[in-house]
């Protein structure tokens, strides 16, 4: 067994607010409990999730300022996300350890955490600490070995985003033949939909900025819509059979227009607005289907792990940094003109 170090060095989220509540500092190292591996983390990528919570984007109300440093008031089935918090939630690692009841043969599998736990529910990096550290903790179910010529960065790519993708396309029932409409199709998430929509032999349209189109081609969306454009001028009414949405705002009736009856609706984000306005006339008369996706069954990240061993997606990544710049790697994330996913190597 791997000598395991009794502290290490993490990048801490001691609150909510700007980038001073990223701290970088040394804590100990997690204990594994019964059932759980030790993951020395060899890369980590960067999601909405983790500026959302720190920026309170999920409260749902408006708590004071020391109530917010506390409790970060969301829609997470496991309650709430208490600080210091460790956050990340995608890795990629190297067991190290493992607790009671786990097999010793797993140590020294190369790793991806799911990053959905279910006993209890909590999300990795959210209600419990995540890959923002050299070592994490999970449940050995949670820690899917995997088969790959795939460099530790690009396995980092897949988790959070690709399983929320999957789940998106799967809850949707995308299936061969389908037209599937991708809003914000250049980001971790809708690449990622893009791909996994196309891989289930769907045309896949991509809204993007059409700076960014070729590149959203290159993964497989057989044509992209300007994020500016109007998409019924473009596409037509009754056009599109499926929607992934991660953008919402105030153009979000127009999805619903380009839907064909019995259409469905998929949506996982919301980055231009959580607020909508839904004529329920719209939803009943074309027979509508309209998916919220967060929890996803365990065979989501299954597929998803056997599609990575098969070659049948591929990473994009778009930058890598170190875990001391995750400000500059937010940074950047936020500015939005990178296609896929931003990387952190530990």
């Amino acid at each position: 067994m791997t000598d395991i170090p009794e502290t290490m060095k993490a990048m801490v989220l001691t609150g909510q607010g700007d980038y001073d509540k990223l701290q970088y500092k040394d804590v100990p190292v997690p204990e594994v409990g019964k059932g759980e591996v030790l993951i020395k983390v060899l890369a980590a990528g960067v999601n909405n999730t983790e500026i959302n919570v720190r920026l309170a984007w999920y409260a749902q109300d408006e708590d004071s300022e020391e109530e917010n440093q506390q409790l970060a008031e969301g829609v997470w089935e496991g309650g709430g996300v208490y600080f210091p918090r460790i956050q990340g939630a995608d890795a990629c690692g190297e067991i190290v350890a493992v607790g009671e009841g786990v097999d010793e043969s797993r140590i020294g599998d190369r790793v991806i955490v799911e990053p959905l736990f279910r006993n209890p529910v909590k999300y990795f990096g959210a209600e419990c600490d995540g890959a923002f550290a050299e070592y994490t903790v999970a449940p050995t179910e949670n820690a899917h070995k995997v088969e790959s010529d795939l460099s530790s960065v690009e396995l980092a790519s897949f988790p959070c985003s690709y399983s929320t993708a999957e789940n998106l396309v799967s809850r949707a029932g995308v299936t061969a033949g389908d037209v599937v409409l991708v809003t914000g199709a250049s980001g971790g998430v809708g690449s990622a939909a893009v791909q996994l929509a196309a891989r289930r032999g769907a045309e896949v349209i991509g809204v993007v900025r059409d700076d960014k189109a070729d590149k959203v081609k290159a993964i497989g969306a057989s044509r992209t819509v300007d994020r500016d454009a109007d998409l019924v001028e473009t596409l037509g009414i009754n056009s599109v059979d499926v929607v992934i949405d991660l953008v919402g705002g105030e153009e979000w009736p127009h999805l619903l227009t380009v839907m064909r009856s019995r259409g469905r609706y998929a949506t996982s984000g919301a980055i231009a607005g959580p607020v909508v306005s839904l004529d329920l006339r719209t939803m009943y008369f074309k027979d509508l289907s309209l998916f919220g996706c967060t929890a996803f069954e365990p065979e989501v990240f299954k597929n998803l792990v056997s599609y990575i061993e098969k070659g049948e997606i591929k990473p994009v990544i778009s930058g890598t940094y170190k875990l001391t710049d995750i400000a500059q790697a937010q940074e950047d994330f936020l500015k939005k003109k990178h296609v896929g996913k931003l990387v952190l190597e530990l």
